[in-house]
């Protein structure tokens, strides 16, 4: 499989927050509608998913290029107790090491290299105001004065717009009790920013060409809720190969997106579950069982840990989910993930 990284500048808010298994959904969509973007079609890899996943996508990660420390990508804090983030070292007394970890809890980002090369080092750990910081710090002057001193110094924002249902047949909102408003929460990139996706691809599935295809015309009709309404805009401005990371003393596994871990092969997992309430997309949104099954799942930035060395031969974890669709029975969620290849002191 290779491995290609993919930038993209979002041009609107987004009504979905741009995870692994809803991006890998929408690339499927793609496939369904052109049957010249995967060889053979979507139906013969879909077929073969539970073992021979012809593409796993990851999670959007904030992209910061500083002049003088050159590009980082911004990943989710590995979800590790405290102890094994303790970066403080025995030489302090009790009371200063756990200051000192509540603090390191304060610290949501983990920069790393395009290299994909992750240290668990602890001047690589950032808050939402210093990754914002630095970010703004290299924006250019045009950017700069869209944030006024009282702006919320956040990478992006959460916004709530109002809705309210609307009878067609009339064109009102309905008599009596049918005005019923409620709100959706919208997030905004903050100006300026980009952001990075990784996109694991099997090469007798597609190569690079099409999969810029794929996602130009996502970014071009929107991705996630309320697409149709001008939300989910984004254009990509880069799509690179990556030389997928490797670590000959990694006994653990970062995920870049929520995921199903197999059973059995780990010896501790750490993560924070995450549910995801499915909704089919496109035409089966409209359908009469629109809703998938719930999946719990590992959201990013789990940390698995191993000592069985044959987890590293692929670059890949977790596995596919069925039987999660009424309206589609051969529906499948992305319960694999792209990991990076680490070392957990333990």
């Amino acid at each position: 499989m290779k491995l290609y990284q993919l930038t993209i500048k979002p041009v609107t808010p987004f009504g979905t927050p741009l995870k692994g298994d809803t991006f890998f959904g929408h690339l499927c969509w793609q496939a369904a509608y052109d049957k010249n973007l995967l060889n053979g079609g979507l139906d013969l890899w879909i077929e073969k998913y539970d073992t021979d996943p012809f593409m796993v996508c990851s999670s959007a990660f904030p992209l910061l290029i500083e002049e003088d420390k050159g590009v980082s990508i911004a990943l989710p804090r590995p979800q590790l107790p405290a102890a094994l983030l303790d970066f403080s070292g025995s030489q302090l007394k009790r009371r200063e090491r756990m200051e000192a970890r509540k603090k390191v809890k304060e610290k949501k980002w983990l920069l790393v290299k395009e290299d994909l090369k992750l240290q668990l080092e602890s001047d690589l750990l950032l808050t939402d105001t210093e990754l914002f910081q630095r970010c703004y710090a290299d924006l250019p002057s045009d950017l700069r004065h869209r944030y006024s001193a009282e702006s919320e110094k956040k990478l992006f924002q959460v916004d709530h717009q109002a809705h309210n249902s609307l009878d067609r047949l009339s064109g009102t909102t309905g008599s009596g009790d049918g005005f019923a408003p409620y709100s959706c929460a919208n997030i905004a990139w903050s100006p300026g920013l980009e952001l990075v996706l990784f996109c694991l691809v099997n090469e007798g599935a597609l190569d690079e060409s099409r999969l810029q295809t794929m996602v130009e015309r996502i970014g071009k009709f929107g991705f996630g809720r309320d697409a149709t309404t001008g939300l989910g805009r984004f254009e990509l401005t880069d799509c690179e190969p990556r030389k997928i990371p490797e670590n000959d003393r990694a006994n653990a596994c970062f995920t870049l997106s929520p995921s199903v871990p197999e059973a059995g092969l780990y010896d501790h997992q750490y993560f924070l579950p995450f549910t995801r309430f499915g909704r089919h997309g496109d035409r089966l949104a409209h359908s009469q069982n629109p809703f998938k099954a719930p999946v719990v799942m590992a959201d990013e930035g789990a940390v698995f840990l191993t000592r069985k060395r044959e987890i590293f031969s692929r670059p890949y974890l977790g596995r596919a989910i069925h039987n999660v669709s009424l309206a589609q029975p051969r529906a499948v969620v992305q319960g694999y993930t792209i990991y990076l290849p680490c070392e957990v002191a333990v």
